[in-house]
C-alpha cells in the first residue's frame, strides 16, 4: 500500500509561500516598485492557495468523500 503524502506536500507548498512572502528577495522588490512589488506576493499566496486546495481535494475524492 502506498503511503499518501499530500498533507506533507500541502505544508511545504504553504511554508514555500509563506517563506517567498516573507523574503527580502523577490522577483519586483517593493522598495524599488512599491506596492506593485506585493503583485508577485500576492500571486505566490493565491497559487499556493489553489495549490492546496487541489491536492486536498483529490485526496478526499481518493478517500471517499465525493462532497467539497
Amino acid at each position: 500500500m502506498k503511503k499518501d503524502r499530500s498533507t506533507l506536500k500541502a505544508v511545504l507548498i504553504g511554508l514555500g509561500a509563506l517563506l517567498y512572502g516573507a523574503s527580502p528577495v523577490d522577483v519586483i522588490p517593493e522598495i524599488i516598485a512599491g506596492p506593485l512589488g506585493f503583485g508577485d506576493d500576492a500571486i505566490v499566496l493565491i497559487g499556493a492557495g489553489v495549490a492546496i486546495w487541489r491536492i486536498m481535494r483529490r485526496r478526499s475524492i481518493r478517500r471517499g468523500n465525493t462532497q467539497p
